[in-house]
């Protein structure tokens, strides 16, 4: 049909579908964003466990290291938490390299889903220095993820990703969540944290505000 030739939504697992060129606040569920992102994998897919990395679980991963480095409002971590929303509803966290290939469409779609969902969740986009702040947690991350989730060695993250920072030794969210540090959790376990801190988070902020 002509029509399926232009389709632009996905359907998400509510049953709920989501126009990719015009998402609305109506197509975001908690559980829907949660599974996706359980279900969106880091380093495209590659871990050196049996397990590849969520990107659930590196959002609660860079909300731990923010809250390892400085007190936040209920606000600022629920932006932590939600900086990748919008990968969990395409279902796709594309490697860096491959972004300039994907080209700008691509980059403006994901940035108008990422706004969409801040808007959902009541979260005024980014000041310049919090988006300074969260950068250098998120590639903090990034760099550790690399050496104890992806297998790459100390002297290929500075050469090939360009990370100068040095990676975290000690897994923050071990210290939360207990198990085995660095290693990838079941898709069950991520839906499941990641939803129990965007509930308490979004419940801390309501208290706050009244």
């Amino acid at each position: 049909m002509p029509s399926q030739a232009h389709r632009a939504w996905v359907r998400l697992p509510s049953g709920r579908r989501m126009d990719l060129n015009n998402p609305t606040f109506a197509d975001i569920d908690d559980h829907d964003l949660a599974l996706g992102l359980a279900r969106t994998f880091r380093w495209g897919g590659h871990s050196r466990w049996p397990l590849p990395m969520s990107v659930a679980q590196h959002s609660l991963l860079v909300l731990q290291i923010r809250r390892n480095q400085s007190t936040l409002s209920p606000t600022a971590q629920l932006r932590e938490l939600l900086h990748d929303a919008e990968e969990g509803l395409i279902g796709f966290d594309p490697i860096s390299p491959l972004k300039p290939v994907l080209g700008a469409e691509f980059l403006a779609l994901m940035d108008r889903m990422q706004k969409m969902v801040f808007a959902r969740y009541g979260l005024a986009w980014w000041t310049a220095q919090d988006k300074a702040r969260h950068k250098k947690a998120d590639i903090l991350a990034a760099a550790s993820e690399a050496i104890h989730v992806a297998g790459w060695d100390a002297q290929e993250v500075q050469s090939v990703l360009g990370i100068e920072v040095a990676p975290l030794q000690n897994d923050p969210l071990q210290a939360v969540h207990g198990g085995t540090a660095w290693e990838p959790w079941p898709v069950d376990v991520c839906v499941e944290r990641f939803l129990k801190e965007l509930h308490s988070l979004l419940a801390l902020r309501d208290q706050t505000a009244a």
